[in-house]
């Protein structure tokens, strides 16, 4: 009879329950894809830093927060008004086309309109967050 190794055991047990805790979309992405897509698509204006502003502000830890709330970066009154919570959806949403979710807001980016590589995206700040 084999025995089966605990530390593989647990770190497979950990692993499902990280997948288990995040949303389906966020499940569906790849992170190491999506933070190549970080690095051509978001790293000019924004960091994932706690706290390193750049043109926008800082994306550390923001999946499941709510938008606009980070100290030290001057957010637009339309996104501050908002009330979004960074989640798969609205997240997916916002990246489609940050001006339309979004009208007023600062964003200046037309979007990413594929929905596989928001769902990287989506995976990389959901896995990026914990």
């Amino acid at each position: 009879m084999k025995t089966i190794n605990s530390n593989f055991l647990l770190g497979g047990l950990a692993a499902g329950l990280t997948l288990l805790a995040l949303p389906a979309a966020a499940q569906s992405g790849d992170a190491t894809r999506g933070a190549a897509l970080f690095a051509t698509h978001c790293s000019e204006c924004h960091s994932m830093k706690e706290g390193k502003n750049k043109k926008g502000p800082s994306l550390f830890a923001t999946f499941g927060a709510r938008a606009a709330q980070r100290e030290g970066f001057a957010y637009s009154d339309a996104l501050k008004a908002s009330q979004l919570v960074w989640n798969a959806d609205t997240l997916s949403r916002y990246l489609t086309d940050p001006r339309a979710t979004v009208p007023g807001g600062k964003m200046k980016y037309d979007g990413l309109p594929s929905a596989a590589e928001r769902a990287d995206l989506i995976a990389y700040l959901a896995a990026s967050a914990r």
